[in-house]
């Protein structure tokens, strides 16, 4: 793979993160349905044309693992979306102060996937039976998944915010959308700083099931970066145009569980039969419609 084309995406990525911070996003406010949508609308659309790009420069195949790769890390993202919303919810983080913490938050998930990729990738290749522990601990994870639906949160016993609260000068009171502040000639990390950390580890944990899981379509390293980078990027906006209806796919939590053992199956069995590309995006989608279509058919009971 050429290195402008790395250099070209890496700087086209970082071009459109200060474009969102530094223009659209400079002054923090609170984000409306509206605005989140047309973002969604432009990151989906980014991603899309990226992958005609590949269709028209690197052919058919690259191009359907990119949109399987895409389509896969974008649902599992979703599981995110849900535990975002309960940290935010926890600490009262007002709703303009949260842009910022996922924007913080998913520019280090870009680096730290980046070391995910290629460790993960690397041991592929050096130890092919790594591929079966990889596949098991998909399996694993969608079946514990698939039990946990109602497992409750505990962002306060968190060892990441306990570690940091004993280690760290933490300001106490209101400290607007600021992680750092002086007071007393002494610098202190505010409340916000911690959430933001909490998200990042919460981010960490999760690209133990889904880089694992886009090994099993594709482990080109280009395709399996951009397709995470694509789907991670479009995460915030996702984030506040599904805040307020997320409550009502409670049934996705399923179809999410069952695409991870689906991919860890595909993983298992890699050896013996291979799932061509275009049967795994079909089966992907098609878990992702019938887990929607089930929530709105079956709403979830008010107690």
């Amino acid at each position: 793979m050429s290195v402008m084309l790395w250099v070209f995406f890496i700087l086209f990525i970082l071009f459109m993160l200060a474009l969102d911070l530094l223009v659209f996003q400079r002054k923090a406010h609170e984000i409306k349905i509206k605005e989140a949508l047309l973002w969604s609308g432009i990151w989906i659309g980014l991603a899309l044309l990226f992958n005609a790009g590949i269709y028209i420069w690197q052919g058919k195949q690259p191009a359907l693992e990119f949109l399987t790769g895409y389509l896969l890390e974008k649902s599992l993202s979703v599981d995110n979306l849900f535990v975002f919303l309960m940290i935010f919810s926890y600490f009262k983080v007002p709703q303009k102060y949260q842009h910022e913490i996922l924007f913080w938050g998913i520019l280090g998930a870009l680096i730290f996937r980046a070391g995910f990729i290629v460790g993960g990738i690397t041991l592929i290749n050096k130890f092919h039976w790594i591929i079966y522990l990889f596949g098991g601990f998909l399996v694993f994870t969608g079946v514990k998944m698939a039990f946990e639906k109602d497992k409750e949160m505990h962002p306060e016993k968190s060892l990441v915010l306990r570690f940091f609260n004993r280690v760290l000068p933490v300001a106490k009171g209101e400290t607007g959308s600021r992680f750092f502040i002086k007071m007393a000639g002494k610098w202190l990390v505010t409340p916000l700083f911690l959430v933001l950390l909490i998200v990042e580890t919460t981010d960490i944990i999760f690209a133990f099931d889904s880089i694992p899981a886009i090994l099993a379509i594709t482990q080109k390293p280009f395709i399996v970066y951009t397709s995470n980078v694509f789907a991670i990027l479009g995460l915030r906006a996702l984030y506040f145009a599904l805040s307020g209806i997320m409550k009502y796919f409670h049934h996705l939590h399923y179809g999410l569980s069952l695409i991870l053992v689906f991919v860890g199956a595909k993983m298992l069995l890699a050896d013996i039969f291979k799932i061509p590309v275009g049967i795994s995006l079909v089966v992907i989608a098609g878990i992702l419609l019938v887990s929607i279509f089930a929530s709105m058919r079956w709403p979830k009971k008010q107690v």
